[in-house]
Order: structure tokens, then sequence, then C-alpha cells
């Protein structure tokens, strides 16, 4: 069982945290490969939605398991650690999907549903250009944090 658990927590790690280094892939090439900028903005918002789901749900799931584990004795080590940097990679997470991508659609919808068909210094395409920004940070605070999680269990 011991064995078990540790398994399904890294596999849940492995699978939030792949879904988070692929995703860069995913936009180059939807922005690459397609002509318009506002499907391909379409493609990655709803690929970032998925994710940000995916995340969601993997974050409960690894909290739940490490209590779980550490319950069992799965763990030699403490498991505060882990669970405080799962929490960081669900709050940021949390924060991206239900802050900074409903405030992005606000703009975009503010600036007539495309924003690359407004100037450069249009407010609308200024404030969406800014969360677009936080938005990248914030998903690499989950990729880092992700990425000491997955060699703190591993130690473990």
């Amino acid at each position: 069982m011991k064995i078990f658990l540790r398994a399904l927590i890294l596999l849940l790690v492995v699978i939030w945290l792949g879904g988070e280094l692929f995703f860069p892939v995913v936009a180059a090439n939807a922005f690459g490969s397609l002509a318009d900028t506002h499907a391909a903005g379409t493609v990655v918002g709803k690929c970032l939605n998925f994710l940000h789901y995916e995340g969601l749900i993997a974050g409960t799931l690894i909290i739940v398991l490490l209590l779980a584990a550490h319950r069992l004795q799965a763990y030699l080590h403490h498991v505060a650690a882990p669970i405080v940097l799962t929490v960081v990679m669900l709050g940021l997470t949390a924060y991206s999907q239900f802050s900074i991508i409903p405030r992005m659609e606000t703009f975009r919808i503010a600036a007539g549903g495309s924003i690359e068909g407004v100037p450069e210094g249009n407010p609308a395409r200024v404030g969406f250009n800014q969360l677009h920004n936080t938005s990248v940070h914030v998903e690499e605070g989950v990729m880092v944090a992700g990425l000491a999680l997955a060699v703190l269990l591993a130690r473990g």
C-alpha cells in the first residue's frame, strides 16, 4: 500500500508538471501554425483551462495522498514541505484561472474581440498584455514549485 501511494503521488506530480512543461510547446505551435492570432489564442486558452483544472484536481489529490502516506509512514521525511509546495502550486493555478484569465477576457472583449486589432496604446490592449505577462510568471512559478516538489518527493 505504501508503494502504491507513493507511486500515485509521483504520477500526479508528473501529470501536472508534464502539462506545465508541455504547455509552452502547444502555445508556440498554435501561434506559429495558425495565421489568425485570435484563433491561436482561443486554442491556447482552452488548453490552459484544461491544464488548470487538471492541476487543481491533481494538487488536491496530491495533498490528500501525502497526508494518507504520512499517516501510513510511506514517507520517512515530513510531508510539510511537499504539502506547502503543492498549496503554492494550487494557489498560483487558482489565481491564474479565476482571476487573471477572466480579467484578460474582459480586456479582450473591450478591445472588440481581438487584441491584435487595436493599437498598441489602447488601454484594453495594455491591460491584456500586462495580465498576459503576469500569467506567464505565474505559470513559471507553478513549474518551479513543481520541480522542487518532484525533488522533495524523490528524496522521500
